[in-house]
């Protein structure tokens, strides 16, 4: 299940739903962690091929001697003590075959896999007839295979064979306004018999974090929140310390500096806008306000002192004074 309410994901689910109307070979781009394997699976249980087998084959974890064996089957008595078994395209068969990190393959299981993907026959390791095969594939990558291409490092005949419908999976830190609801979803789904909550702070130290990770990592934090917690309400102090020390220096410690509401507001607004990498549009998305608002808050910026690290005066600058703020 796709969760979000986001812009981004309303795009996302509207996307993926389209494209598992047809039979395409499909490339699923987005960060480590970002959902791709999530998305693969939304494309196949929406998909005709539904009642069939979802396959997933981690390709970075495959050694490059057993790459045939594994991708397309091994015939009995091949060696010594070797058990004939299909391969992941034949174990697909009428269903779908998810392909993780695609770009991790060698140069030479690339080639054997431009082959297959030409027609969807595959010979096994030691066979000599021909297997015909309806499987549906979904390749996923965390890299630019163009920039791979360019570099040499990926078949450009292979790039265009499972390139041309391709999914973008936004990475967590683009849709901020979803990170309540995964948390949910997660607490509902590990917090067993008890039902846990966040606290207010815990959610705005979430909402703060740029999750590198992505949603898995979100996961693992909250995991690790469930285990720690005393109660059944998370708070700031259960969480860990590299996700919460933004909050804590731009939310806990904004008192000791004796700012204005209005020069916390301006620093905050110019934090978000930082990190919707200047797009105003997004940010007053992210932040519900008006683009007036926006500005405003901004201009203040200009006035307003920057974060200071250490100790700071205990008294507000004339600049940031509330007697002074305009409007």
């Amino acid at each position: 299940m796709l969760v979000g309410r986001s812009p981004l994901m309303a795009e996302l689910r509207s996307r993926v739903a389209r494209v598992a109307e047809t039979n395409f070979t499909v490339l699923v781009e987005g960060e480590s962690g970002a959902g791709k394997e999530l998305v693969a699976r939304e494309l196949h249980s929406s998909s005709a091929r539904r009642r069939g087998p979802f396959v997933a084959v981690n390709c970075a974890a495959l050694v490059e001697t057993l790459v045939e064996a594994e991708l397309f089957g091994i015939e009995e008595r091949t060696a010594t003590g070797v058990r004939g078994r299909r391969g992941k395209f034949e174990l697909a068969h009428q269903g779908t075959l998810f392909l993780d990190e695609v770009s991790d393959l060698s140069p030479a299981a690339q080639a054997k896999l431009l082959r297959v993907l030409q027609d969807l026959s595959i010979e096994r390791v030691g066979g000599r007839g021909v297997h015909q095969v309806d499987a549906r594939v979904v390749a996923a990558t965390n890299r630019s295979l163009p920039a791979l291409v360019e570099a040499g490092r990926f078949r450009a005949d292979l790039f265009y064979r499972i390139a041309g419908v391709e999914i973008s999976v936004p990475p967590l830190r683009a849709r901020r306004e979803d990170i309540r609801l995964l948390a949910d979803h997660f607490l509902d789904r590990y917090g067993g018999h008890e039902r846990r909550a966040l606290e207010s702070s815990a959610i705005e130290a979430l909402a703060a974090y740029d999750w590198p990770g992505n949603v898995r990592q979100l996961a693992r934090v909250l995991e690790r929140a469930i285990a720690l917690s005393a109660g059944p309400t998370i708070t700031v102090a259960d969480l860990p310390g590299d996700v919460t020390k933004d909050y804590r220096a731009l939310l806990l410690e904004m008192p000791d500096r004796d700012d204005s509401l209005r020069a916390w507001s301006s620093r905050y607004v110019r934090l978000i806008l930082e990190r919707c990498a200047g797009n105003k549009r997004r940010a007053c998305e992210v932040l519900d306000i008006s683009y007036h608002t926006l500005q405003a808050h901004v201009a203040y910026g200009g006035m307003a002192r920057p974060v200071a690290k250490g100790p700071v005066a205990a008294t507000a600058t004339a600049a940031e004074s509330p007697a002074r703020a305009t409007p």
